[in-house]
Order: C-alpha cells, then sequence, then structure tokens
C-alpha cells in the first residue's frame, strides 16, 4: 500500500490511516489533538500490552518523508502480524507480546502541507511559524537566548522556538499523549544524516547509550549528539527531562531536505530492523 503513494500530503496520509484500520481491525486509530489548522493529529495504535513505546514523525515541514516510513513500518507490522509471518527475522507477535506501540506518523501537518507548496523556503515551522523541535520545555529559554543570537526573534520558516515553551497546540498533543501513554521510551524521526541522538542532560538514563548502539549497528547510522541550534528544545529533550527514561532523535536518509520520493525505499529498507528494535527494546 504504501508502495504505491505518489502524493505525500496530509490528505494521503488520512487516507492511508483509513485503509489500514480497515484491512487490520486489531490497529486501533485516534487523534491525539489537532494542528493549528484543525487537521488531526493521528495516533496508531498496535497491541495492548503495559510495556509501551512510542515512535513520532514529521516534526518538520521539509521531512514528509519520514511520515511515509512510519506508516510504512505500521504496515509492515500489520501484515506480520495477521500473515503469521516474521519481519527481518523476528516473530513480530511474540515480540508484541506484553507490549504496545503507538505511531504519531505526521505531527506538523500543516507544515508538510506548507512545505510542499512553497519548497523555496524550506519551511519547517508550523502554520504559527514556530519550529516544533524548538518549542518543548526543555533548555527553552537557552535556546532562545541562541537563536536571538542568530537574528531568530519571531515567526519564520525554521528555528523560533516560540513565545513560550509548549505553545502550540501540536506540542501539546504530545505532551499530553506522553502525560497519559507512560511510555517506556519514545522515538522521534527527523531527516537527514543517519544519525541516532540519545542523550539529554543529567537525566539520561544509563541504558540509553546501549540501546542507541544496538539500533546503530542494525542499521550503519552513527551515534551522536546534536550541537548548535539543535542542542535543546526538542521532543527526545523534554521526554528525557520530564520522565528520565530514554528518547531518540533518528536522522534518516542523507542528502539535503526534502529528501526525493525516490529514496524512500533504500531509507526504508536501512532503516526497518533499526525501528523494529525500537519497538521492542
Amino acid at each position: 500500500m504504501i508502495t504505491t503513494v505518489r502524493q505525500l500530503d496530509y490528505g494521503t496520509v488520512c487516507g492511508t490511516v483509513k485503509a489500514l484500520t480497515a484491512r487490520y481491525r486489531f490497529l486501533c486509530a485516534a487523534p491525539i489533538g489537532q494542528s493549528v489548522q484543525g487537521r488531526n493529529l493521528w495516533g496508531l495504535t498496535l497491541g495492548s500490552g503495559k510495556e509501551r513505546v512510542l515512535i513520532a514523525a514529521a516534526f518538520h515541514g521539509q521531512e514528509w518523508l519520514t511520515a511515509w516510513v512510519c506508516l510504512r513500518l505500521c504496515e509492515d507490522m500489520c501484515r506480520s502480524l495477521h500473515d503469521h509471518t516474521p519481519l527481518c527475522g523476528w516473530n513480530v507477535r511474540r515480540a508484541m507480546s506484553g507490549r504496545s506501540l503507538v505511531l504519531v506518523p505526521m505531527v506538523n501537518p500543516d507544515g508538510v502541507e506548507i512545505g510542499l507548496r512553497d519548497a523555496e523556503h524550506r519551511w519547517q515551522a508550523n502554520a504559527n511559524g514556530v519550529d516544533l523541535n524548538h518549542n518543548f520545555n526543555a533548555g527553552w529559554q537557552e535556546l532562545q537566548q541562541a537563536e536571538r543570537k542568530k537574528g531568530i526573534v519571531g515567526p519564520c520558516a525554521r528555528q523560533w522556538g516560540g513565545a513560550s515553551p509548549e505553545s502550540e497546540p501540536e506540542t501539546q498533543a504530545l505532551v499530553a499523549l506522553c502525560e497519559r501513554g507512560d511510555f517506556r521510551h519514545v522515538v522521534a524521526l527527523h531527516s537527514q544524516g543517519e544519525e541516532i541522538y540519545w542523550q539529554y542532560g543529567e537525566h539520561t538514563p544509563r541504558e540509553s547509550e546501549l540501546m542507541a548502539m544496538t539500533m546503530a549497528a542494525a542499521s550503519g547510522y552513527v551515534v551522536s549528539s546534536p550541537t548548535g541550534l539543535a542542542s535543546h528544545g526538542g521532543f527526545k529533550d523534554w521526554f528525557i527531562k520530564q520522565y528520565h527514561r530514554p528518547g531518540f532523535t533518528m536522522e534518516l536518509g542523507k542528502g539535503v531536505n526534502p529528501l526525493p520520493l525516490s529514496d524512500f525505499e533504500k531509507i526504508y529498507e536501512k532503516a526497518q530492523e533499526m525501528l523494529l528494535i525500537s519497538a521492542f527494546l
């Protein structure tokens, strides 16, 4: 189903969610909130176990390819569960025993729509001009000072963290989801660089580095640390700070955003086992 996608907009996400839930009755779908412009932020849930993991994608407008990676993972896992067939050598039914996986394929649907219409401005923000991965309450004040030094002082295409932390409905929706979700760990999908970020401050769990190295070994990705304006305000930063549990950012693929649709298959093939491991660890 995902391999036949030719348009990568919000409407296609909605159609894909509808098709997947119609085909696989055990897959649950419900909005976790809405965007600035009223688009649903879809959450998909596999399993009902108490060990819960969250994978979220498309935080940035030009990183829409991450949404299709997320949905392809969902589709492949559903097919494996339905057909009782292995996936990358994994018995998914056994691996999911006592677990559940929540996927939010498009955190920033407004930004994706803007980015598709206006590639020239390299739009990453939401419809309010706020970069959602600068808007979480983790070192937000330090990040704001760094933004000002770069001349970023208000709504723009990228890297403005907003007027206050968690000011945006999309950010608030993920925070609320985590507050009620009791997630063991979270994964944020971004592009590009083929890197895995795993640490943030003094509350980074000891097991996080080993988990990141395990996922890197499955994919050939590099375990790394963000620098500059990417050092604070992100979703995984906030999750680690708030819950003292592992959080990861995966930078999928290589090149210049937006990565072309022609890269999708090789990006997904390289990341597939890594993503499965992230769901089962």
